[in-house]
């Protein structure tokens, strides 16, 4: 049996379906006929072997309380060994029905209130929120743009920030959503060091690792073995195989100490098992999903090629920002000289795309916007043309 699902050209209809991407619009404050490219999941239809996962479970119409067996964690032992080199243990393991989830139960479990959690901006803007809503301080590293334009990491004031706010806790994004690095080997050593230094807990989302196109992607906890002390690693099949609904995650903590304390503020949160069909979906993609994989990822990256030969022609004051990683790319509308609230206006009321505001992942985002490119040629050529369309007088 191999896989069904290789056509990435075919734009299948999702109005209608109850997808907060396409059928929202006007709750969220949109106008009702925008183009969506904001919310990150793609437009394509799943593996076969997931839907024939989902099929099997369907039919058999008992849709009652449901756990894991052996069959779960070797598919995902065997998916992080064959793509990371990374030998995790079930020990280590506790299933959440997000990362999100993860990041709110972390800030429960390894900080008190008005304690110090940092984050680098521009960054995955529910971090701000699930720091703020539980009512602790938030601490920025914000990221430097080098002379291409690339995001570096300020390791001075990483460190100055993490003594003088006594930060306990840090959110490390890899690939980092949305400016789409991959952060080197390199990189990770030298924060890896300074938070073991200050016993910093290090919470590392590495949801979208399987888009990892400029290098092999590194997992936090095995740069050093001694960072498995502090560390906490955040995966996820959702934005791999676009099954977010399925509401499904694999958190790994080695730290016996710290998986106690996070399973403590899971179990008070209420939640129990995961829903059946996130389960059969995750067991179902790290079993037989290679292949389909590849071919997104293959789409993903010409895609974002024609993006930039596009962008180079037709809207050379657009800069686009190198995609190591990641289905999301971070544009630059700084040098049309607009403020923020025109860029927005042009984007939402005169090209009618939905994007994601450079502004809503913090400050350093003002003139920037996020587009999801994981979609069919076709959709990302309109949605291109209709930004010629709303910028042409700016040129």
């Amino acid at each position: 049996m191999g896989e069904k699902n290789l056509d990435f050209d075919t734009v299948i209809e999702r109005r209608n379906t109850k997808s907060l991407k396409y059928d929202f619009a006007k709750r969220r404050g949109m106008p009702e006929d925008v183009l969506p490219f904001w919310v990150a999941d793609m437009d394509f239809k799943v593996s076969s072997y997931i839907i024939e996962a989902l099929n099997h479970i369907n039919a058999h119409g008992i849709f009652g309380y449901s756990e894991t067996k052996e069959e779960y964690f070797d598919a995902v032992k065997g998916w992080m060994k064959r793509h990371y080199d990374w030998d995790v243990s079930e020990k280590w393991l506790v299933k959440t029905p997000g990362v999100v989830f993860a990041l709110a139960t972390a800030v429960k479990a390894y900080t008190k209130e008005n304690e110090a959690v940092l984050i680098q901006p521009p960054v995955y803007y529910p971090f701000y929120e699930v720091i703020k809503d539980n009512h602790r301080k938030l601490i920025t590293n914000e990221l430097k743009q080098d002379a291409d334009g690339k995001y570096q990491m300020d390791f001075k004031d990483f460190e100055e920030k993490i003594v003088k706010e006594k930060v306990k806790l840090f959110f490390l994004c890899n690939p980092h959503n949305p400016v789409g690095r991959v952060w080197t080997k390199e990189e990770l050593n030298r924060i890896g060091d300074i938070c073991l230094k200050y016993n910093v807990v290090v919470v590392s989302d590495e949801i979208h690792a399987d888009f990892s196109f400029k290098r092999k992607h590194t997992v936090f906890t095995e740069v050093r073995k001694e960072y498995e002390h502090i560390g906490i690693v955040c995966t996820s099949p959702s934005k791999t195989f676009n099954i977010a609904g399925f509401q499904v995650s694999n958190i790994f903590i080695p730290n016996g100490e710290l998986k106690k304390k996070f399973r403590k503020e899971v179990d008070a949160s209420g939640y129990s098992q995961l829903n059946l069909s996130g389960l059969s979906a995750c067991e179902a993609a790290y079993q037989h999903g290679e292949e389909w994989l590849e071919g997104v990822k293959k789409y993903i990256l010409e895609n974002a090629e024609f993006m930039r030969e596009y962008l180079k022609e037709k809207l050379p004051k657009v800069k686009m920002t190198e995609l190591e990683g990641t289905f999301l790319v971070w544009l630059d509308f700084r040098k049309y000289g607009l403020n923020d609230q025109e860029i927005n206006r042009r984007i939402i009321h005169k090209a009618k795309l939905w994007l994601d505001a450079g502004s809503i992942f913090g400050t350093t985002g003002e003139g920037f916007q996020r587009i999801n490119i994981a979609c069919p040629r076709s959709l990302l050529t309109e949605a291109l043309d209709r930004m010629v369309s709303a910028f042409k007088d700016a040129e």
